[in-house]
């Protein structure tokens, strides 16, 4: 029953083709937020979206709005081009960043892309597009703080 119920869960979202347990994700970006996923049971964060949480069981989540802040945990500077990354200036930097609010990273592009990156920098976030193939999808844009 439950399996049935997530099956029936997985659309098809205009920004970025099939979606399942995130959907709330991408339409929160497109409106101007950043909500992420918690267990209204036993409070655990989840990212990746789960549609059952894997600390208690439940199946009940709530989606919280979160300031689009945190520090850089890790990078890679991009100097050469490869599919998908054709509207970037290069080089540009994809960052995982550690969110200040919630124990989940999320990824990004540091825009613009600056030389005194570090592991550790703070940055805030904002939520910009990116083109990907014929679809323009909702995406995070890091900066240095």
């Amino acid at each position: 029953m439950q399996r049935e119920r997530c099956a029936r869960r997985m659309t098809y979202h205009p920004a970025t083709g099939p979606i399942g347990a995130e959907g709330r994700y991408w339409d929160a970006l497109i409106e101007g937020r950043l909500e992420l996923p918690r267990c209204a049971s036993c409070g655990t964060w989840h990212w990746p979206a789960v549609w059952r949480c894997g600390a208690c069981g439940s199946w009940d989540h709530e989606w919280v709005e979160q300031p689009i802040e945190g520090s850089v945990f890790t990078y890679t500077r991009t100097h050469h081009g490869f599919g998908g990354t054709e509207a970037f200036a290069k080089p540009f930097s994809t960052l995982v960043v550690a969110l200040r609010t919630v124990p989940i990273r999320l990824v990004g592009v540091l825009d613009p892309d600056d030389a005194a990156l570090k592991i550790g920098a703070p940055v805030t976030g904002a939520i910009g597009r990116t083109r990907f193939g014929d679809a323009d999808v909702p995406a995070l844009r890091w900066r240095l703080a």
